[in-house]
């Protein structure tokens, strides 16, 4: 059954105005939440701090910025000019996006902007079901974007969000996700200041109420919860995504092919790709998943590119 919280002033003193206020106080510096940034901005850092630690994201997230500061020059901009550049920090993509799919979302992305400026007039989106029929927009991004870009009081829930929940509400380490959640965290969000206390609950989850080390003695809220009040039950599951391996694996060698396409500025032929990998199969494979994945295409001639 969903749980329904019926919120009091007390749970309003006790949990979300020291929410805010700790927020306020201890927020970081990111550069996306800088007075002036656009709901472009906005989108860019949600869609490139996925799964990915935010303070490797912040500087590629302003050279993009600076380099595409709306959708309608990122949607003008060509797909090899966007993959290539990344080529200055080719090696920090590897390790950080690498087996996370970034390109294939860079990709999308530029789908998403050109559907922004062709169904939208080149400007985002506020409603969160305009945000969801974009190009590679899924459910959590669209929410983020329509609370922390144009102010609306909506539930966003992330792993964080979904651990300080479960922790202060429920009395439970963590849970997995579930098709009431969203309905749950809407019912916790106050009347006012809602997106300051959306964006403070993932802060928070993020630096103080971490999955293996919890800070409890710098929590605002720490009196007040009920996984401390529980005696801090064991985790139900395991949050930490899984370690990935990186050496000799179908990834590493699309990197290697990835890089040789981005540094050259003309096609590659088939006897430069060989070169790159001893193995014939898997280099083949890597090669056909590239082209498969719209990474890489194939030139008449029998030579290879980014695509275009």
């Amino acid at each position: 059954m969903p749980i329904i919280l019926a919120l009091t002033v007390s749970t309003e003193h006790e949990i979300q105005r020291p929410i805010i206020d700790w927020y306020r106080a201890n927020a970081r510096p990111l550069p996306w939440r800088a007075p002036g940034t656009t709901p472009w901005g906005v989108l860019l850092s949600e869609v490139m701090s996925h799964q990915t630690q935010v303070e490797r994201v912040a500087p590629i997230w302003q050279d993009w910025v600076r380099r595409w500061p709306t959708p309608q020059a990122f949607a003008q901009e060509r797909i090899d000019e966007i993959l290539r550049a990344w080529e200055e920090r080719i090696d920090e993509i590897l390790r950080a996006w690498g087996s996370l799919g970034y390109p294939r979302r860079a990709l999308r992305l530029h789908e998403c902007s050109r559907a922004i400026v062709e169904q939208h007039g080149g400007e985002v989106p506020a409603d969160v079901d305009a945000l969801l029929a974009l190009p590679g927009i899924g459910d959590y991004t669209a929410r983020a974007v329509a609370c922390f870009a144009f102010g609306q009081n909506v539930a966003v829930v992330d792993t964080n969000v979904r651990r300080v929940y479960a922790r202060a509400i429920l009395g439970r380490a963590n849970m997995k996700p579930r098709k009431a959640e969203l309905a749950d965290v809407a019912g916790f969000l106050p009347a006012t200041d809602g997106p300051t206390f959306s964006v403070g609950l993932m802060e928070l989850g993020a630096l103080i109420c971490t999955s293996r080390a919890p800070q409890c003695h710098a929590c605002p809220i720490a009196a007040h919860c009920a996984w401390l009040a529980a005696g801090r039950p064991a985790p139900l599951i395991d949050e930490t995504l899984p370690r990935q391996t990186f050496q000799r694996t179908d990834r590493q060698v699309r990197g290697k092919i990835m890089k040789l396409l981005r540094e050259s500025p003309e096609p590659v032929p088939q006897a430069d790709i060989d070169v790159v990998w001893p193995d014939d199969a898997q280099r083949a494979r890597a090669l056909f998943s590239l082209i498969e994945d719209g990474l890489a295409e194939q030139t008449p001639d029998g030579r290879f590119r980014l695509p275009r």
